[in-house]
């Protein structure tokens, strides 16, 4: 049998399927599923992975509450990408470092834009 997306750990969803709180976490799920069908990561290894953030998140002090699951999600695409070579540890940094200032520099409720470079 091939693992499948529901054999993800603790995975929110209702019945319609998987439940976001944000548009980034629909985001990086997509992500998740997108890079498994191009063949980039295995169903196996990305929930090894995503337990192993969640696993560490709980040691630094996460209740696991469910409020942060995406954050873990986020940590494990972020960490497979780098160990896999699709993105360099230092591009990814720097992109966040972006996005950070973006959203720092951004008035309450207005989109969040990166500049052009």
């Amino acid at each position: 049998m091939n693992p499948s997306i529901h054999d993800l750990p603790s995975l929110p969803h209702n019945r319609e399927g998987p439940v976001f709180n944000e548009p980034w976490e629909a985001q990086a799920f997509a992500l998740a599923v997108r890079l498994s069908e191009g063949g980039y990561l295995t169903w196996p290894e990305w929930a090894a992975v995503l337990s192993q953030e969640i696993k560490k998140a709980q040691e630094w002090g996460d209740p696991d509450l469910g409020n942060t699951y995406y954050h873990h999600w986020l940590a494990a695409l972020e960490r497979l990408c780098s160990q896999k070579g699709l993105v360099p540890a230092a591009e990814l940094l720097r992109r966040k470092d972006e996005w950070r200032e973006a959203y720092l520099h951004t008035p309450h409720g207005k989109p969040i834009e990166l500049s052009k470079k």
